[in-house]
């Protein structure tokens, strides 16, 4: 006999992590305090709820839609490369990653809000992961190689910032990508080990 709670089941474990990273981003906006929140240099060792907060809070509203737009989109193209604790573990890799670039490598910036940095390394460690079954996904991790470099050599796209008011911190993506590449590589390398 045919259980219909099974595919209802099914669906809601499928859709958790974004549905989760979500409403922790939607919660953290509404609920939240930018300054008592963010990931701050200063603070981070006294305060280190910063480390997680920071990845949840945004400039504002427009900022928390077009992360949110992102994630989904990434959701839509990438998710069934990955199960869902492959993306629990991708998301807190790439939070790590995140964080430790910015605090070790980008002295210059004392604050950081925002899912940018972790979304970039969803692409990447999704792309990666699925590129065996789909050779196609090439294409996306060379794009996301393009924007990385273009954004590193040009800097911030003034219109973006301007959107979501605030400086958009570049270096987040590159770290968050480099982490998501580390994960997704690893993914990669164990299906092919398996298949062989």
């Amino acid at each position: 006999m045919n259980n219909p709670a099974k595919p209802l089941l099914a669906r809601i474990v499928y859709w958790a992590p974004p549905l989760a990273l979500a409403l922790a981003a939607l919660l953290a906006q509404a609920l939240g305090s930018l300054e008592a929140l963010r990931l701050e240099r200063g603070l981070w060792l006294e305060q280190p709820w910063r480390l997680i907060t920071g990845q949840f809070m945004h400039l504002g509203w427009t900022h928390l839609a077009m992360n949110l737009a992102g994630l989904t989109v990434i959701w839509l193209i990438l998710a069934r490369f990955l199960t869902a604790w492959q993306w629990w573990l991708t998301v807190l890799v790439c939070g790590a990653g995140v964080n430790l670039g910015l605090l070790a490598f980008s002295p210059s910036i004392h604050w950081y809000v925002g899912l940018s940095g972790i979304l970039h390394g969803l692409l990447a460690a999704g792309a990666l992961a699925g590129l065996k079954r789909q050779p196609t996904l090439a294409l996306l991790l060379l794009g996301l190689i393009a924007k990385l470099a273009w954004e590193q050599f040009t800097g911030q796209d003034p219109g973006t910032a301007q959107l979501i008011g605030g400086a958009v911190i570049v270096d987040a993506h590159v770290y968050g990508a480099a982490a998501g590449v580390i994960v997704g590589g690893y993914l990669l390398l164990r299906r092919m080990l398996s298949a062989a």
